[in-house]
């Protein structure tokens, strides 16, 4: 009996693993625990330095690693294949039994090597997974492809908030989903066939429902908040006026205001758009479950058959909330926030205007950018006044770094990004935005529209005022309040 299993399957595994394949593989799974070993420190931590060891280490070590394991019996196979190709096989093999040196070495050998594969294997494919998922491979390994989003995503309100999070969520499904798009998004920036600029919305993005509001509910109530818009003008002085907005964003289930009357108990809001960037919306239907209420609102401009073959969208917080992370700021209200930050100094004589002209112009690139703009806005400050230019020159160098950081916010030549390229929902200042729908056209058969009353969703209570009475009164005469 020994000696007909000794003959059977296992003789030659042992005899026939002897082949250079296999042995390929071995030095190759060999090779590649060193270096797992190696790496083994920064490996734990799950992050690199640079993000192009991360792909090294947690990418292509693990392909290398199981490369070699599959090797090893290919070589087997493929040995078996020729020796029977030349008619030398079945061979005749001493018998095994459990005394044979050989095949307690092999036991042996396999049992060692089974555990420390075992572990290797999976520690490489957690690490794989894991750094795949990391801010620094999302937003740094496709450089040139994400550097507008990682850009504004290092200065955005969740900065501090993981990608995933956001753009997967919990769940096995949502996760499977977003490797098998990022598939296809390898492939697209290895062949570079990728769009520029990379397309919104998303197309097949998780419900808001779903990640968002892990940390955002919109049922919750929430007080009315006071909102401060600071504007400097073109003039000499730069001259400022305040705007002061008590905005009605409300909550809870029968409070009015923004969140209550889009998302509030038994309101589903579906729309209809004619682009892709949903900024042209003809058709809104509204219901409402808690009241039985139905009704639909076409755009008074919609031409008939235009309808034909949209698609409706369920509205949700990514509606308006659009760039949450990744917001795009316009040149004048970029400058703006600057100067009332005092990143820009807003003594410098015709500083908005200087600046805001500066960041309008065409450079060849973000380096060019970079080096004419302090260029140019100290030439305008020594033609106008040499003396003054000169004595202030440490606050002419200041506003230009504050300048070119705007520009290298906002602006990628590479990814074809540039002023207005992504429109944010959130208002209706630099972007149709609310207007969209709350532009008084969108009606019912019967004449009803959708409200486009600035009191809808903010009291105005200051309107581009020098010192406005309503600050002075609430103790925030220096503006100090989240704008």
């Amino acid at each position: 009996m020994g000696g007909m299993w000794g003959q059977g399957w296992l003789a030659p595994v042992v005899y026939l693993s002897r082949n250079w394949i296999s042995r390929i593989g071995v030095v190759i799974v060999t090779t590649a625990t060193v270096l797992w070993l190696f790496l083994l420190p920064a490996s734990v931590r799950g992050q690199f330095q640079h993000p192009y060891l991360g792909i090294l280490a947690f990418l292509i070590l693990p392909g290398v690693f199981f490369l070699g394991l599959i090797l090893i019996p290919a070589g087997i196979f493929l040995h078996i294949r020729g020796e029977r190709r030349l008619g030398r096989y079945p061979i005749t093999y001493n018998p095994l039994t459990l005394r044979t040196p050989e095949l307690r070495q092999l036991g042996m050998f396999i049992g060692i090597t089974t555990l420390l594969n075992i572990a290797i294997g999976s520690q490489l494919m957690y690490r794989a997974v894991t750094y795949m998922d990391s801010v620094t491979f999302c937003g740094q390994t496709c450089h040139t492809v994400m550097q507008p989003e990682y850009t504004a995503y290092q200065n955005s309100p969740h900065s501090r908030v993981e990608c995933i999070a956001c753009h997967i969520g919990p769940g096995a499904s949502w996760f499977v989903k977003s490797k098998l798009s990022g598939l296809g998004q390898v492939f697209a920036v290895t062949f570079d066939t990728y769009p520029r600029p990379i397309p919104t919305p998303v197309r097949n993005l998780r419900p808001a429902r779903e990640t968002c509001e892990a940390c955002h509910w919109p049922q919750k109530f929430e007080e009315d908040r006071l909102r401060i818009v600071d504007h400097y003008a073109d003039d000499e002085n730069n001259t400022l006026t305040k705007t002061v907005l008590l905005m009605r964003v409300s909550g809870g289930t029968e409070n009015p205001g923004i969140h209550t009357a889009h998302l509030g108990r038994g309101i589903s809001i579906f729309y209809y758009p004619a682009d892709e960037g949903r900024q042209t919306i003809p058709r809104v239907e509204y219901s409402n479950t808690a009241t039985g209420r139905s009704t639909v609102f076409t755009a008074a401009d919609t031409k008939p058959g235009a309808l034909e073959g949209l698609v409706a969208h369920e509205m949700d917080c990514m509606d308006c909330h659009n760039r949450p992370t990744h917001t795009f700021q316009m040149p004048g209200s970029a400058v703006d926030s600057a100067m009332a930050s005092g990143a820009i100094p807003a003594s410098l004589p015709f500083i908005k205007k200087t600046a805001v002209a500066l960041l309008g112009k065409a450079y060849q690139s973000r380096e060019a950018a970079a080096a004419a703009i302090p260029e140019a806005l100290e030439r305008f400050y020594q033609s106008g006044n040499a003396a003054a230019g000169a004595a202030r020159r440490d606050e002419i160098a200041r506003a230009a770094k504050a300048v070119v950081a705007i520009y290298r916010r906002n602006i990628f030549p590479q990814m074809h990004v540039t002023w207005g390229t992504y429109p944010n929902n959130l208002g209706h200042m630099d972007f149709p935005g609310c207007f969209r729908c709350h532009d008084g056209s969108h009606a019912t058969p019967g004449g009803k529209a959708i409200p486009n009353d600035c009191n809808t969703c903010h009291q105005t209570l200051a309107m581009d005022e020098a010192a406005p009475k309503i600050l002075t009164e609430l103790g925030l005469a220096d503006g100090a309040v989240a704008r």
